[in-house]
């Protein structure tokens, strides 16, 4: 019993469940914005399944053509598919019962665009961003389209059409995702290193990364503040955002004045990733909060 529920649990691990809640979470946030308060549950729930899936298998397959870096990485040196729990061969099957399972839903239960949409996420993380961030620093903005395309997946689901909301929800999750990415490449820097990742980081470094994630997250509250702006929410919804946005803002220009006593090149790292600990943390508090602010502010505004 015990060998059958770690192996479930390999094959749950094996789908990165923390990216899955992520994205359900920023799909909920684009179906109640498009409902308006009238929300449709049996089509909300299959969405909500449907996506979860299709962005499950995603992960699987790239857990799988991932395999031979995350050998070479602390963090990930233990995953299913590296210490060989999990065989190849099952792992791809895995991945294409998820990916089936979720088109169907999909397609069962919404409409044409939300499959395409939900189509071309799972092909630009799959077949771009995996094999790209191996190559160039420029992977992560192409792996961002991917993660911006859930929302629009639970608004389309509504509305079967893009408008300028769906394109704001887009423009808010890809502004979003660069700083948070880059965070993170900070503080696991010795990881991608040792993997010959080509972050921005370790190619261009640690202080050019901290000016580029000021310039996105600038981008990110200036379209944060459009959903206002363009009366899709209201006015708590505008406090929270900015609020949010400016204090990620002051947190990051934190980061470019930030010193050590210690003239060691370790220190000085160390600090940095201390920094970037804050930064990525905080980015997902800014998420959160502003999808829940989102969801309640188009709920209570019939």
């Amino acid at each position: 019993m015990e060998i059958s529920g770690g192996l479930i649990r390999k094959y749950y691990q094996l789908a990165k469940p923390g990216i899955i809640y992520g994205n359900v979470l920023t799909t909920v946030a684009g179906f109640l914005l498009a409902s308006r308060g009238q929300v449709n549950f049996g089509l909300f729930l299959a969405t909500l399944l449907g996506i979860s899936l299709v962005v499950a298998s995603a992960c699987v397959f790239n857990n799988y053509l991932d395999r031979n870096i995350d050998a070479r990485m602390e963090r990930t040196k233990n995953r299913a598919l590296v210490t060989g729990l999990v065989s190849k061969k099952n792992a791809l099957i895995y991945g294409v019962v998820l990916g089936l399972l979720g088109f169907l839903i999909l397609s069962a239960y919404t409409n044409l665009l939300t499959v395409g949409l939900a189509a071309l996420g799972f092909f630009v993380y799959v077949a771009l961003y995996t094999p790209l961030k191996h190559r160039s620093v420029h992977g992560p903005l192409v792996g961002s389209i991917a993660g911006a395309t859930p929302p629009v997946v639970g608004y389309t689901a509504v509305t079967n059409g893009l408008d300028l909301g769906a394109i704001i929800l887009f423009m808010i999750l890809v502004a979003w995702q660069m700083p948070h990415f880059y965070a993170i490449a900070i503080y696991r820097l010795n990881d991608y290193t040792a993997a010959a990742l080509p972050v921005l980081p370790a190619k261009k470094g640690v202080y050019f990364t901290k000016i580029n994630m000021l310039f996105y997250i600038f981008g990110f509250i200036i379209a944060a503040l459009l959903l206002t702006v363009f009366g899709y929410t209201g006015s708590s919804y505008l406090a929270v955002a900015l609020g949010l946005g400016l204090a990620w803002l002051g947190l990051g220009l934190k980061g470019l004045s930030a010193k050590t006593n210690d003239p060691s090149a370790f220190a000085k790292v160390s600090a940095d990733k201390l920094w970037a600990r804050k930064m990525f943390f905080f980015s997902l508090v800014v998420i959160v909060s502003l999808c829940l602010t989102v969801s309640l502010d188009a709920i209570l505004k019939k």
